[in-house]
C-alpha cells in the first residue's frame, strides 16, 4: 500500500469536472485508490464521482491519498501528478 497528502491546488477546489477526471483516471487502475479529507472523517473511492464529489473539498483542503493493487505505483503517481497539475486549471 502507497499513502502520502495532497493539497487542492486549483481555484474551483474538487468540483464536477475535476472529480470527473479523477474517476476517469482512477477506472484506468485495478488498485483501489481512497481519498480521505485531514480535517474530517470523510472519505472517498476514487472510482466514484458521488463519492468524490461528497468529500467537498474546496481550495486548501488536504487530502490523504491510499492506493493499494497490484498497480498501486502507477495509479498513485498519476493520482498525485492529476492533483500537482491542479487538474489542468493552474
Amino acid at each position: 500500500m502507497l499513502d502520502g497528502s495532497v493539497k487542492v491546488v486549483n481555484p474551483l477546489g474538487l468540483h464536477a469536472r475535476a472529480a470527473a477526471q479523477l474517476v476517469k483516471l482512477a477506472g484506468r487502475y485495478r488498485s483501489l485508490i481512497t481519498l480521505r479529507r485531514e480535517d474530517s472523517a470523510a472519505f472517498a473511492n476514487a472510482k466514484s464521482i458521488l463519492s468524490v464529489l461528497a468529500l467537498a473539498a474546496p481550495i486548501g483542503t488536504v487530502l490523504l491519498i491510499e492506493v493499494e493493487g497490484s498497480d498501486e505505483q502507477e495509479a498513485y503517481d498519476a493520482v498525485m501528478s492529476l492533483f500537482a497539475d491542479g487538474f489542468g486549471e493552474i
